[in-house]
């Protein structure tokens, strides 16, 4: 698997994502494929027209996942805005990614 790049929705021209994320799989791993479906589904539901998603294989870009510091597959990283969040896992739980990406709105 190659990289893959991902706009979120439809954006004015020249207008930045606000949330830029990068998922991380592996051919090997069964959740990678499930991870991959459930991280597009929140994005158009949570931050439609708002972000980029990456999609990276762990195999075919080494040194970048060193860097990255990724330790499983499949990783989340929202690598902006910063500080950098990691999740783990197949990104089934949406709750846990609202909370953790500080996306859950206030009453």
């Amino acid at each position: 698997m190659s990289a893959r790049k991902g706009e979120g929705g439809k954006r004015a021209r020249g207008e930045a994502a606000t949330c830029k994320l990068r998922l991380w799989v592996s051919a090997a791993a069964p959740l990678s494929a499930r991870a991959v479906v459930n991280t597009r589904a929140f994005c158009e539901t949570h931050l439609a027209g708002r972000y980029e998603l990456e999609i990276l294989s762990i195999a075919d870009h080494v040194e970048r996942a060193s860097i990255d510091e990724v330790i499983a597959a499949p990783t989340l990283l929202r690598v902006w805005p910063l500080p950098v969040r990691r999740f783990i896992g197949d990104m089934s739980n949406p709750e846990r990614l609202l909370d953790g990406l500080n996306l859950r709105r206030e009453p």
